[in-house]
């Protein structure tokens, strides 16, 4: 069998790391950037931190903050006329998984203009050239979509998120600064990590797991267990933790896929707007408890990385159990919802979100099969 790793060209970690932007714009001879964020950074001067630092050394660019939660096809499109209208031929995405993931549709799109719609560019599209240079700057520690090749969009029209898959759309620098995420609100630092823990255990468990990238999932693991409480506390150590530990997490994931949880979360923001980071965190430890039996040994491994003693001397049984009671724990420390009603569900659309969980791509990598029917009765057993 062959496994392929795809990582970023270059990545800065540490406090002060969004000043080496400066030196790679110059260094490989930028000229314009449309920098895509979102009006509440721009708003609480979180995404000015980068364009000040632009604009005191002298570098051009102009500004895309149309970015929404769960962003849409009409977004991204957009988005690509901004760019063309600016003259850029560069982009900064400034944000979350939201402007993260519309800078990638944005600069594919103006990679490879025979792709008119991103609709087109859903699954693993045949693009011939990498994208438009992106260079990544994550404020929320969860999504790192700073180092994967995925992203994903939502279809109003057709109330469906889809995900696009693609070498060509990693961004070509990351800039890991903890600084750009310490002013997140509690509640967004809680909803952000369990979806980096997401991406650490349904990367550990998926069908397409290997040994370089079980390492990657199994340090996240232990990073996110440990810091995330004090992260949602506001303790520096802890944020700047969770910026690495969701970057780990996002290396392995990124390179083998995911799997049941995050099927069933997209169908919820597609339907409600439901934030991607509490769809994931509500469901993770009832779909831990549904693939449970279908995991081999690696709950111990888990149990063990999230700091639980006697994982390896127990039953496999109880090792499975203290896995998925860690997880449900650290989800009640931190203030996550309990229930998918708690997260605006309705009851009468648990039909169409399972079939839409069903279709999802990220379903396919789950370990454990499961029909439409299934996944309905999850939704509604966690209503």
């Amino acid at each position: 069998m062959i496994n392929r790793m795809i990582l970023n060209e270059t990545a800065y970690f540490g406090s002060g790391a969004i000043n080496a932007i400066v030196d790679e714009i110059n260094k490989r001879g930028f000229t314009k950037a449309l920098v895509v964020t979102d009006k509440d950074l721009i708003k609480f001067s979180v995404a000015t931190r980068i364009t000040d630092l632009l604009a005191q050394n002298g570098l051009d660019y102009e500004v895309y903050d149309r970015v929404i939660p769960n962003p849409t096809v009409e977004v991204v499109h957009a988005g690509v006329t901004a760019f063309r209208r600016a003259g850029a031929d560069y982009l900064i995405a400034v944000g979350g998984g939201s402007p993260q993931d519309t800078c990638k549709a944005i600069g594919m799109m103006i990679a490879n203009p025979e792709f008119t719609d991103v609709r087109m560019l859903e699954g693993g599209a045949a693009t011939r050239h990498p994208s438009v240079p992106i260079i990544a700057v994550p404020t929320t520690s969860g999504t790192a979509a700073e180092v994967t090749i995925n992203y994903v969009i939502t279809d109003e029209e057709k109330k469906r998120k889809f995900v696009c898959y693609d070498p060509h759309d990693i961004p070509a620098i990351a800039i890991i600064d903890p600084d750009m995420m310490a002013s997140m609100p509690a509640s967004l630092k809680a909803a952000t990590g369990v979806d980096a823990l997401t991406h650490a255990i349904e990367g550990f468990i998926t069908r397409g797991a290997w040994e370089l990238t079980d390492m990657f999932h199994l340090k996240a693991i232990e990073i996110i267990g440990r810091s995330l409480r004090d992260s949602v506390k506001g303790v520096s150590a802890g944020v700047a933790d969770m910026a690495l530990g969701q970057y780990i997490a996002g290396m392995g994931f990124s390179n083998v896929g995911l799997g049941l949880v995050h099927g069933m979360a997209h169908p919820l923001g597609a339907f409600y707007g439901t934030p991607h980071g509490i769809a994931n965190a509500v469901l993770l430890p009832h779909i831990m408890a549904f693939n449970a039996e279908y995991t081999g040994e690696k709950y111990r491994d888990i149990a063990h990385a999230l700091g639980i003693k006697g994982a390896y001397e127990c039953s496999l049984s109880e090792a499975r159990t203290l896995a998925i009671d860690a997880v449900t724990r650290l989800n009640r420390d931190i203030g996550i919802p309990l229930k998918l009603r708690d997260i605006s569900m309705r009851v009468e659309d648990a039909a169409a979100l399972a079939a839409a969980a069903y279709d999802d791509i990220c379903t396919g990598g789950n370990p454990r099969e499961c029909s439409v029917e299934m996944i309905k009765s999850l939704y509604l057993e966690l209503f």
